[in-house]
């Protein structure tokens, strides 16, 4: 057989004819397509062939000399005088150019023609997946393979991924903290120098990223009082509400400017004011309020003041607030905070995971808060030097990123909607992770550029992410209920097109400690249950795990 005829058998094995455009609108078709061929194609080898016509699955037209490819919608059966055909709604995903064999290459998002009525659709083979799917020599990492696929590698281009934020949503126990700590090992494992932070509020990510990072929780965890702007400062230290929270914050806003202001460091500033981060004494606050409460004509006045000095003074007397009100913070010098939260150098161990586990509510959103503040008014004030972009992590996003329609004001929404937002101008890329989407920031969530999906069983969740998502993804919105636990839907600037992803496993060690109990196993043992209740209660009386 000649080389010419070779590539004849080769072009006609790429383009099997399995029915035919008869409507368009916009990026979407109608095909009638003829069941016996895709019975027959159920019978091959190739799973991709094997697939034809399923919802989720693609087909592909030729149109001007390139392969145009689409996803499958909504299919339904029809019957005629001719027999039975399968009707199939399509969206146009992309082209790629034509290969000398008949296959697809160079594939690209958009496309530049659209068929007319009449044109024939095609079945796509695996290695039309894998070449729609290549990253080419674009950084990326891979993280499973592309359904309904055995062996096309899932790549998530890292540039798009970090650089217009992401989200990863999933319903309890379908593997969404696995799924990010895959993602994180194999972003560090390509960049050791890199700077992630985790707001880790389970404690999950200590063991998996021992060797890789730093845990900060209550026993380590180093963020001075005096490194909070006013507004922070309002959410720990008053509890009024209306005209009276005005009022209380006119007098913590002059006392706390006068303590700034007595640093020897303020002299050489320029514009002090009340948000600027100079240490100021945890006493000297107090004392402060004392003299001018002392200067009141008005007695009755008094009262903000005893209110403010009682509240600082309830937090500096209580051990499980030392890691911020702890008067000895006083000395540490900004810089040091600064690189040990942001891994400035990283020295190999690139991840800060803040655990939020033992640390008091109260102050819960405002550590987080402080730390996000932090992170951006770093990158802010660090233009003109090399740039050293962050990624934040939020665990449990909806804790400290509520959704609008909840009516829940909070410091940490607002600075996380701001990074949401501006971020990226910065050098920040935020990771928001939740399983409960609609009670997520619609305004920060509609920023995630790259969305990875899974199993999501609430219609509200579902509704938000139909929403937030971007339009050429929506065709999957529908199949998420019927996700496998460690299988997601991608789709958005990380990817070239929508896909679907069995999600690679991880060894144990690798794993976030989120596994769910094995009740009718535990439930079965016996013995040891004194000694583990006093075990537990002394670590609960001491606070100490």
């Amino acid at each position: 057989m000649t080389s010419e005829n070779n590539e004849s058998k080769l072009s006609l094995e790429r383009e099997i004819v399995v029915g035919v455009i008869v409507s368009l609108s916009g990026s979407r078709a109608t095909c009638k397509m003829n069941s016996a061929v895709m019975a027959r194609l159920q019978e091959n080898g190739e799973e991709a062939l094997r697939m034809t016509g399923a919802i989720g699955s693609q087909l592909k037209a030729r149109v001007n000399g390139v392969w145009l490819i689409a996803d499958i919608r909504e299919v339904k059966r029809y019957f005629d005088e001719k027999g039975e055909w399968v009707i199939a709604e399509i969206e146009f995903l992309g082209e790629g150019d034509i290969s000398p064999d008949g296959g697809l290459r160079n594939f690209r998002r958009g496309i530049s023609y659209y068929p007319r009525p009449g044109t024939n659709v095609c079945a796509v083979t695996s290695s039309d997946l894998v070449q729609a799917f290549d990253p080419a020599d674009r950084a990326h990492i891979e993280i499973g393979t592309i359904y309904p696929t055995l062996n096309a590698s899932a790549s998530i281009l890292i540039d798009a991924l970090l650089g217009k934020h992401f989200s990863i949503l999933g319903s309890t126990g379908t593997g969404k903290s696995t799924l990010l700590a895959l993602m994180l090992h194999k972003l560090i494992e390509i960049a050791p120098q890199g700077h992630v932070v985790v707001i880790d509020p389970h404690g999950e990510y200590a063991a998996p990223f021992a060797d890789k990072g730093v845990v900060f929780n209550i026993d380590t965890l180093r963020l001075p009082f005096w490194i909070l702007n006013f507004e922070e400062h309002c959410e720990v230290l008053i509890n009024t509400e209306g005209a009276e929270r005005e009022l209380d914050k006119d007098v913590l806003r002059n006392c706390l400017l006068i303590a700034r202001g007595r640093n020897k460091l303020a002299a050489t500033i320029r514009n002090l004011n009340v948000d600027t981060p100079v240490p100021y004494a945890i006493n000297d606050l107090l004392n402060i309020m004392n003299d001018q409460m002392g200067k009141l004509e008005n007695r009755a006045e008094a009262s903000r003041y005893i209110r403010l000095r009682s509240k600082l003074e309830e937090l500096t007397d209580d051990p499980r607030f030392a890691f911020m009100f702890d008067r000895g913070l006083y000395f540490d010098k900004f810089a040091d905070v600064i690189a040990n939260l942001l891994r400035m150098p990283a020295n190999n161990r690139p991840v800060s995971i803040l655990d939020l586990s033992r640390i008091p509510s109260d102050l819960i959103n405002v550590v987080v808060a402080v730390l996000a503040r932090v992170i951006l008014d770093y990158a802010i004030w660090s233009r003109g030097e090399e740039t050293r972009p962050v990624l934040l992590i939020c665990e449990e996003a909806q804790r400290y990123l509520p959704s609008e329609r909840l009516n829940v004001s909070s410091a940490s929404r607002r600075i996380l909607e701001r990074i949401a937002k501006e971020g990226r101008k910065y050098g920040i890329s935020l990771g928001l992770v939740s399983q409960r989407p609609s009670d997520v920031s619609e305004a920060a969530l509609s920023q995630c550029g790259t969305m990875l999906s899974m199993r999501l069983n609430n219609e509200r969740d579902q509704a938000v992410l139909r929403s937030t998502m971007p339009e050429v993804g929506r065709a999957y919105v529908s199949s998420i209920q019927a996700l496998r636990n460690r299988e997601c839907i991608i789709c958005g600037e990380g990817v070239p097109i929508p896909m679907r992803v069995r999600i690679m496993d991880l060894p144990d060690s690798l794993k976030p400690a989120s596994e769910n109990p094995v009740f009718s196993e535990l439930w079965r043992r016996s013995g040891g249950e004194s000694e583990t209740i006093d075990r537990t209660i002394n670590r609960w009386i001491n606070q100490e795990l």
